[in-house]
């Protein structure tokens, strides 16, 4: 199946830094993780490209999507299916010339100004306030709501989703969400994941 049509098909996306927790990786993906973004602003180039292999590995070997996070330089060498983009970020024109036509390009959407921009699939939010990005305004379940009427493309819904509040989300029209800590830090992360994909409506094979 090629990328855009499992991109399609994604419901559960899963941003983690380039040396996460032990086992986290491989058990978000037995669980139903379907796109892993690989998020790290410190490490250099040589370092990054080398904390993606097993990030590709895993991938791989569950049939998930791999997205670099801001570096779109870094693509090919990290063997990656795209590269997301924020607001602050490389443009999504920019990110294309360098990964070119095949591969993925994310854009983060922090408004509902922004929900008409083109990508090949949108991150909405931050929806609740998260220490992850502490520079994100929490836009609420209005932009949810707004992106569920109007994006046509793949999109997800991301900002301070756990299991406490991501049927809020599902129920104002997100078709997916992305998370960090509602995975990275759960006691069970592959039950975590299974759980969140269970309360999309969506769960995940046995």
């Amino acid at each position: 199946m090629n990328r855009r049509l499992r991109l399609a098909e994604a419901r559960l996306y899963l941003v983690l830094e380039g040396r996460p927790p032990a086992g986290v990786l491989e058990a978000a993906l037995r669980g139903g993780v379907d796109v892993v973004q690989l998020r790290d602003k410190e490490l250099a180039d040589d370092e990054l490209v080398r904390a993606a292999e097993p990030f590709r590995q895993a991938c791989d070997a569950s049939g998930a999507l791999f997205v670099l996070n801001d570096r779109p330089e870094l693509v090919a060498a990290c063997r990656a299916d795209g590269v997301h983009v924020g607001q602050s970020d490389a443009s999504v024109e920019d990110a294309r010339a360098h990964v070119g036509e095949e591969l993925l390009v994310g854009l983060s959407i922090e408004t509902q100004e922004q929900l008409d921009a083109v990508a090949d699939y949108l991150g909405v939010g931050a929806v609740f306030a998260t220490p992850t990005k502490t520079e994100s305004v929490a836009a609420g379940l209005e932009l949810v709501r707004a992106a569920a009427a109007r994006v046509t493309i793949p999109w997800f819904a991301i900002g301070g989703i756990d299991l406490d509040n991501i049927a809020e989300v599902a129920a104002a029209g997100a078709p997916g969400v992305a998370v960090v800590r509602a995975i990275r830090d759960a006691d069970d992360p592959e039950a975590a994941a299974r759980r969140l994909r269970a309360a999309l409506g969506e769960p995940s094979s046995t």
